[in-house]
């Protein structure tokens, strides 16, 4: 499959109204939306003012964008509150989709933890659905889902943080850190038994109608560890979370995970801590590659939050005991 062209407003309106014959052409407006590090652009079509759809632009760069029609229907099959897709175009990149509105998980964030509170146990419902009551359909879903979380893809994630964090954006000698740990930490990971993670589970891909929290941007879906996704929302660098709320979360979540057949087992803990180290990784690499590579250079001032929980995380045990003391090196 070729690069889809990139199409100007005009065209998308006009392939809007193509797919939608109700909607009076004139009547139609797009307003482009701001929406991450993606190589999707979004647009909120408004129809008169009052009915509103999402449009979504992608290419071919990411295989994943193709997938996500089909993932999404898995999901709402699964119980998983997911956006209605109206229509694919796949030939176009084009998808049209219900739009959940303008409040994201991110947008809370200055609410009193009262106020929060229901919301995060709302998301963490939702995962928990994906962890648990997803994979039971999973055999039957003839799903194209991305590479699931071994070895080598927890190692990529360390050596992304390694060369586009610590070399590009500090400028530091990546190859003065010992690996042997990370790659212990890694064989560890893959050892554990897999099930359908989010893998970029953080507030600002959770949406929120009245009390109610809806996943976004599942197009990364994929086998892995349930910890991995709730280390990307409590230690969200978007959203600052105090240690007490983490710790509420995270047993509000094994709580509602009891009741599942979710296996849970006595290094539970443990292995959340080292997906923590992980996804804590993951990001700084990520803000470090769209900073300095793709120009987005808002993404560089989400480093210091992720910088300072990594350290915290990092300093919990012994095994990273000298990585440690690389980060708090590292000008905040």
């Amino acid at each position: 499959m070729t690069t889809a062209p990139t199409m100007i407003p005009e065209m998308l309106l006009e392939h809007t109204a193509a797919r939608f014959p109700d909607f009076a052409r004139d009547h139609l407006r797009l307003e482009p939306l701001e929406k991450g590090g993606s190589d999707r652009k979004y647009y909120r079509v408004s129809v008169g003012g009052v009915h509103r759809i999402i449009l979504v632009q992608y290419g071919s760069q990411r295989e994943e964008n193709r997938h996500y029609v089909a993932i999404a229907g898995f999901l709402d099959r699964a119980g998983v509150r997911v956006p209605r897709i109206y229509f694919h175009d796949e030939a176009a990149g084009l998808i049209w989709m219900q739009d959940l509105g303008e409040e994201d998980l991110w947008a809370s964030r200055l609410e009193p933890w009262s106020v929060r509170r229901s919301l995060y146990h709302s998301a963490l419902e939702q995962v928990l659905q994906l962890h648990a009551g997803a994979m039971e359909l999973l055999p039957e879903a003839n799903l194209t889902l991305q590479k699931e979380f071994n070895a080598e893809l927890y190692e990529w994630e360390q050596e992304y943080f390694f060369e586009n964090c610590l070399g590009r954006h500090f400028a530091r000698d990546a190859r003065d850190c010992d690996r042997a740990p990370f790659r212990a930490m890694a064989a560890t990971l893959a050892e554990k038994p897999r099930v359908l993670v989010h893998r970029d589970f953080q507030s600002q891909n959770i949406m929120i109608r009245g009390a109610d929290a809806w996943l976004i941007d599942f197009q990364g879906l994929r086998p892995g560890l349930p910890q991995y996704d709730l280390a990307s929302l409590l230690y969200d660098p978007y959203v600052t979370l105090s240690e007490a709320e983490r710790d509420e979360l995270l047993e509000h979540y094994l709580t509602l995970a009891a009741a599942t057949e979710l296996p849970i087992g006595e290094d539970f803990h443990a292995t959340y801590h080292a997906c923590a180290v992980q996804r804590l990784m993951q990001a700084l690499g990520a803000y470090g590659f769209l900073g300095h590579i793709k120009g987005r250079a808002d993404f560089l001032g989400h480093i210091p939050a992720a910088l300072a929980s990594l350290r915290r995380v990092t300093a919990q045990g012994p095994s990273l005991k000298e990585f440690h003391a690389v980060l708090e090196t590292l000008p905040a």
